[in-house]
């Protein structure tokens, strides 16, 4: 594949970090002045001086929970929690959603009234999907976005689109059949019950030759089972709430991120960034004046892999789906939490890397916290176990390690109890 959806995609590294830092100093000032919400999260932050990565990785992160907490707080006044820049009469934000839907927690999301405003185009395209294509989409059309995300993004494409929603196998089966679609959006999984279903009836569907898929994980091992049976899948990631974040290309090395999102790699429960190749929770600033977050933390884990697509797009690529970042967990009736992980860890420089291991059975845990460190002064230990037991208010083990000895899998709390 040697084209592209559009020119953004091959501009240098060096243009597109100029762009991207030339906004951001006007997204901030849009979030503070057109939301409550960062209005308060950024009260003392001068907008003009957030214009490197450097200066936005020293601002707050925000994640899934604290939205939701703040939105329901002010469920009688706003059912943004004072997030969203647009909305509809009575509401602060005033006019603007054409559209408002509803994800589980619930947290409510707006839809703007913008073309494509999840930016799933880039996504759809570079799974094959052409202008003059008839697109199967097999996501909910009802409460949840996921419908309206991948439709409005075929639409921009120029591709026509059947609506299929969730369920309903025989129906959406009969659809393919009788309407012969280019090719299918939706989840991997439900895919996989189609082409088994049509294995199983006999029913032709030889017309589905390509898919942009979502939603869950895409194992390889699907992906080459698909591919056996004639469909070329390609997987997006994104949220309900930032839209497209990144998307796989034919090069299948790794997922390329969107041209309208500044990505960083944090280490979980902290906002401190990480170097690339490390896994850490992704955290994403989204370029959208009408929810325009600012490092919202996905929970989600990744890492950022080395070198530019095989393709041609210059953007920065991850590795994809790797986990979930919030690893909080209780121990002896005591909840302990990623941040109070990294809190040890600031308390002393020594500290290079820190996992903190919870074994034993229900009733009967103990927790270990190894670190890596090099040159360990004496004592180190005892200080560290200090610390550990004055920020948690349990007691663990303390074991050192060399440099490099942990796994680089973004786990900063292993929960290795036995629960049989």
């Amino acid at each position: 594949m040697t084209d592209f959806y559009d020119a953004q995609e091959q501009r240098t590294p060096a243009e597109r970090e100029a762009a991207l830092m030339a906004a951001l100093p006007g997204h901030i000032a849009q979030a503070q002045r057109c939301t409550s919400a960062f209005a308060d999260i950024l009260a003392s932050v001068p907008a003009a001086d957030i214009s490197s990565r450097t200066a936005l990785s020293r601002l707050p992160v925000t994640r899934k929970h604290e939205l939701l907490a703040r939105q329901t707080a002010l469920r009688s006044q706003d059912p943004f929690g004072g997030f969203s820049a647009i909305g509809w009469r009575g509401l602060r934000a005033g006019t603007g959603a054409r559209r408002v839907f509803q994800s589980p927690g619930p947290i409510y999301e707006p839809e703007g009234s913008t073309p494509d405003y999840w930016r799933m185009a880039r996504a759809i395209f570079a799974a094959g999907f052409r202008a003059g294509d008839l697109a199967h989409c097999s996501f909910s059309y009802h409460l949840t976005p996921a419908g309206s995300m991948m439709e409005s993004g075929a639409h921009a494409v120029g591709c026509t689109t059947f609506a299929g929603g969730i369920g309903n196998t025989e129906l959406q089966l009969q659809a393919v059949t009788e309407l012969r679609p280019h090719g299918y959006i939706g989840t991997p999984s439900f895919l996989k019950i189609l082409v088994e279903k049509a294995a199983e009836t006999g029913a032709d569907i030889r017309c589905l030759q390509k898919a942009s898929v979502g939603g869950e994980a895409f194992p390889p091992s699907l992906r080459d089972w698909l591919a056996e049976r004639g469909v070329a899948a390609f997987q997006s990631y994104g949220t309900a709430d930032c839209g497209l974040i990144a998307y796989e290309t034919p090069a299948r090395e790794g997922l390329v991120v969107d041209e309208g999102v500044i990505l960083e790699i944090v280490r979980p429960g902290t906002g401190d960034v990480l170097p690339d190749g490390e896994v850490g929770e992704v955290v994403v600033t989204v370029l959208n004046p009408g929810y325009p977050l600012v490092r919202f933390g996905t929970g989600d884990l990744s890492a950022v892999l080395e070198g530019a697509c095989p393709t041609g797009r210059s953007n920065t690529r991850i590795k994809g789906w790797m986990g979930r970042a919030d690893q909080t967990t209780k121990v002896r009736g005591m909840f302990v939490h990623p941040g109070q992980v990294a809190d040890v860890a600031r308390r002393h420089p020594e500290i290079l890397k820190a996992r903190l291991v919870v074994e034993g059975e229900m009733a009967n845990d103990r927790m270990t916290l190894h670190i890596e460190c090099a040159g360990a002064p004496q004592g180190l230990a005892n200080t560290v176990a200090a610390s550990v037991r004055d920020v948690t208010k349990l007691r663990a083990e303390v074991v050192l390690l060399a440099p490099g000895s942990l796994p680089n899998d973004g786990k900063v709390i292993e929960d290795a109890r036995k629960y049989e």
